[in-house]
């Protein structure tokens, strides 16, 4: 299928300047993101479609290129390497690490942290195998702690049969005739700018530059095999739906020794029996009688590390906010921890028996026991009206 032309992607003018592309980018990027359309996979190819677009006229040299010839200028026989024209192998995970270096720091919120940085340039191998992208559901007390998961990841490996080579015992790979061991297949098209060297991948041999005469019964030349692997992975406290981590190599295993793809683990947040969050804050509600609110009290009220005593003052009202510091989410990106939030609310019983009646009418004569409001008299309230 031929490709979109790449201003018609993002919706720009051919003029467009730099920071135009940029902008028109971000708004694509940010519509059809994984994250914000979780198993869409059309969602998916338009961020990849999006991102590619991106990668081209952002650059200067590759736009000038693309300017003048197309998508034929930027094969791989351009110079360009990498994000060039033709973008064989760039899956969502290249998409992904395209978006976070420009607009997430330089990676994911987690680069900084463990060192998983990196232009995708230098990640990309011409024989790569595929990102796998999994989902991971954390409690509020696993996040606001951190925590260690052990992973069992379905996933293509290598095969033990022929080490990955594809190729049967006793025999070896030999030169693809098609391409002569180049691995790309090169074609001169005439056009009315003149003549256009176009390099594409070599379909005999996937671009190898080899053939397998006599292939690996096991796994039929492939080199891999289904099969599983367990990961660890230590999560840092203070995650929130949608982040996630790259963990290397733990994707499929490429074909013929190429070099694994990416896992990405997306991270959710499970919803709590008593607990809002709210940034690193939880909110807490604290039903109370309203004797507690009228003379004040001690209470337990639960947090994500124990029950833990709350001082109720004398005379609280129905929805004040009471503050347990240090009882929230710890920080993600420094020290410390948020808040945890306890709004009272008062509870008013709703069946009373006739000495609880008898009470409640007796404290109802008292001036104490009525609103503000209530305890003014009628005329009172009249000259507050007229200002006299």
């Amino acid at each position: 299928m031929d490709k979109r032309d790449y201003y018609e992607i993002l919706g720009i003018d051919r003029g467009a300047d730099e920071a135009t592309v940029k902008t028109a980018y971000r708004k694509k990027a940010m519509q059809f993101h994984p994250d914000r359309n979780p198993g869409n996979k059309e969602a998916e190819e338009k961020f990849k479609e999006a991102t590619e677009a991106y990668e081209v006229l952002k650059d200067p040299r590759k736009r000038q290129v693309y300017d003048q010839y197309g998508h034929a200028g930027l094969g791989q026989g351009a110079g360009f390497g990498g994000f060039g024209g033709g973008f064989e192998g760039f899956d969502i995970g290249d998409a992904l690490r395209a978006f976070m270096r420009d607009f997430g720091g330089g990676g994911s919120i987690f680069d900084d942290l463990f060192n998983m940085g990196g232009s995708p340039r230098s990640r990309r191998r011409v024989n790569r195998g595929e990102d796998l992208r999994i989902r991971v559901s954390l409690t509020l007390e696993e996040i606001a702690t951190g925590v260690e998961r052990k992973l069992k990841v379905n996933r293509l490996v290598k095969c033990d049969t022929c080490g990955g080579s594809g190729v049967a015992a006793g025999s070896s790979k030999k030169t693809c005739p098609q391409c002569k061991g180049a691995g790309q297949v090169r074609t001169l098209t005439r056009t009315f700018l003149g003549t256009v060297q176009q390099v594409t991948t070599c379909n005999m041999c996937r671009g190898t530059g080899e053939i397998i005469a006599d292939p690996c019964q096991t796994c039929r030349g492939e080199g891999r095999v289904r099969g599983s692997s367990t990961v660890n992975l230590k999560i840092p406290p203070g995650v929130s739906s949608g982040n996630y981590m790259t963990v290397d190599n733990m994707g499929n295993a490429a074909p013929h020794q190429g070099t694994p793809g990416d896992l990405i683990v997306v991270f959710e947040e499970t919803e709590h029996e008593y607990f809002t969050r709210q940034g690193d804050n939880i909110i807490y509600e604290l039903p109370i009688s309203f004797i507690t609110a009228a003379m004040g009290g001690e209470v337990s009220v639960p947090t994500l590390s124990g029950p833990e005593k709350l001082k109720i003052p004398p005379g609280t009202q129905s929805g004040k906010i009471l503050k347990l510091r240090g009882k929230g989410i710890s920080h993600l990106h420094h020290t410390g921890k948020g808040n945890q939030l306890v709004q009272v609310i008062v509870w008013v019983p709703t069946k009373l028996n006739g000495r609880d009646k008898k009470l409640l009418e007796e404290l109802s004569l008292s001036e104490t026991f009525k609103p503000p409001e209530a305890n003014k008299s009628f005329f009172e309230k009249l000259r507050e009206t007229l200002g006299v």
